[in-house]
């Protein structure tokens, strides 16, 4: 992981076209690096959360070239490699299990690295099920969290200022119905990026984040189904 965090810092140096084509050839080993490695992530998450089942990699990567058309940053490479892996692949309307490799830049809004579990795009269907969920639930919500590693926060960027309509505001977690967005996670030191136990250490983070993720994907699933009220 090394070579992959020089590679990305020396990019977000030098993020145009002409660098990036004269270094070609490292951001081909450092993309085949992480890919192998998202892979084995993928293969251990799997064993410990089935309902992963077999991903394979164009279902979990992301393209390092950027969408500038609607930023203010036009840098055309992002300055990270980041692997979703979920049930049904990244296009799937399920949450899962997110690792980044990266390093900080202007309009990285990603941040560095970064181990998540949820989703930032839930639909309103689904997210109106997950807040009856949760004011239903007598505090059942905070109890899974607390089993999530320390290390993990609940991401409140974008959270309504007050409880949404209609909700109840003296129940236990009530605050947690303000989200927009439902994604614990955590941020960890280059030095854990690049430790040799970094896949064994990965795998047990996200081990504890896996009853907050079936809690979550419980609420998307009944919102899918077709025959629910």
């Amino acid at each position: 992981m090394q070579k992959i965090l020089q590679f990305l810092n020396d990019l977000s140096l030098n993020n145009n076209r002409e660098w990036f084509l004269a270094n070609k050839e490292r951001y081909l080993q450092a993309n085949s690096t992480f890919n192998t490695f998202a892979l084995q992530l993928a293969e251990a998450l799997a064993a410990i959360d089935p309902q992963i089942g077999v991903q394979q990699v164009k279902d979990m990567t992301y393209r390092i070239y950027r969408d500038v058309r609607f930023s203010k940053y036009k840098q055309p490479y992002k300055t990270h490699f980041g692997a979703f892996i979920c049930r049904g692949g990244k296009k799937s309307p399920y949450s899962g299990y997110y690792f980044q490799v990266g390093v900080d830049s202007p309009g990285n809004f990603e941040g560095a690295n970064l181990l998540a579990t949820g989703d930032y795009c839930i639909t309103p269907a689904a997210l109106k099920i997950l807040r009856e969920d949760i004011s239903m639930g007598n505090g059942e919500f905070g109890k899974l969290l607390k089993r999530c590693h320390p290390s993990f926060a609940m991401d409140f960027e974008g959270a309504l200022k007050r409880i949404p309509a209609g909700f109840p505001t003296s129940v236990p977690d009530a605050d947690y119905l303000r989200l927009k967005r439902y994604c614990v996670c955590y941020s960890p030191p280059d030095d854990f990026i690049t430790a040799p136990n970094l896949l064994q250490r990965t795998v047990e983070l996200f081990r504890t984040t896996t009853p907050f993720l079936h809690y979550i994907n419980r609420g998307i699933e009944y919102s899918l189904d077709p025959d629910a009220e």
